[in-house]
């Protein structure tokens, strides 16, 4: 998917795929939701969101990444991109 926003260009084909959260696995559900997270190769962040009825990006902050990753991936996505930290 690709979509200009801020009239800066973000691409889920060229872009790395990071992690995911899907809250159900039933595209027909009405309460789907899946966010994938993606790094540009400039290392800028964004969300692709998808829904029952809807799919969009949204760009999002490095802090906001480093919470999604907490939240949805693991400790070795996390300190790949970000750093090793501190037990």
């Amino acid at each position: 998917m690709k979509q200009i926003i801020n009239r800066v260009k973000y691409d889920t084909e060229t872009a790395e795929q990071i992690c995911y959260n899907e809250n159900t696995p039933f595209k027909s559900d009405f309460t789907y939701k899946c966010q994938t997270l993606y790094k540009k190769k400039k290392g800028e962040f964004f969300l692709e969101i998808e829904t029952y009825n809807n799919v969009y990006l949204k760009p999002i902050t490095e802090e906001e990444a480093k919470d999604f990753i907490e939240n949805y991936s693991d400790v070795e996505t996390y300190e790949n991109l970000f750093g090793k930290v501190e037990e």
